[in-house]
């Protein structure tokens, strides 16, 4: 059984697209391009903000936060492997970034600003999944687009259980107008 944590604890957090799973999958099968440690199937995610450590009493506001986003429609393509040369990163991407996705980071990113939030704020939000860490320079190999209709946006926990590193949703909402078909 799960208690809550004191008020004097804190969460190391995030914001992120959250696949389903056929786009995990999907991830997952890209993955084989690229060598290193292959992230978990369970963590592929689209990160929108790194929040780092949060005092658990900010959760509320948090939540709020996530339940405040615009409703939008994020059609991604995944179409590019790149590479961060100094964390070592593989990940993957898309060459057209859709605006309904810059619109979505720009309110998350404000809102946590009104609210005196810390993230760590990039001078250029650069959209991806992370496939491997501890990884060498992806070769550049064609592979078929992949096709991912974001829908839904977490707060996560990032956490380590048993030295290997979890992910856990506290809060999600679905990006779709639910008056849409």
């Amino acid at each position: 059984m799960n208690l809550p944590a004191p008020a004097s604890q804190s969460m190391r957090l995030f914001y992120a697209l959250w696949p389903d799973d056929a786009t995990r999958s999907a991830l997952q099968r890209l993955q084989m391009l690229v060598d290193g440690r292959h992230t978990r199937y369970s963590n592929l995610h689209v990160t929108l903000a790194f929040l780092g450590e949060q005092p658990v009493a900010h959760l509320p506001v948090l939540k709020a936060i996530l339940a405040g986003l615009p409703r939008t429609e994020i059609l991604l393509q995944i179409d590019r492997l790149g590479y961060f040369p100094k964390s070592r990163i593989a990940w993957a991407g898309t060459h057209a970034v859709p605006d309904s996705l810059l619109a979505l980071q720009a309110s998350l990113t404000q809102a946590l600003q009104q609210h005196e939030i810390g993230f760590d704020q990039k001078a250029t939000f650069t959209p991806h999944v992370t496939l491997s860490r501890d990884a060498g320079v992806p070769l550049d190999r064609p592979f078929h687009p992949i096709i991912w209709p974001a829908e839904q946006v977490a707060l996560v926990q990032s956490m380590q259980q048993g030295g290997v590193l979890a992910y856990q949703v506290l809060a999600q909402r679905c990006l779709r107008d639910p008056a849409l078909p």
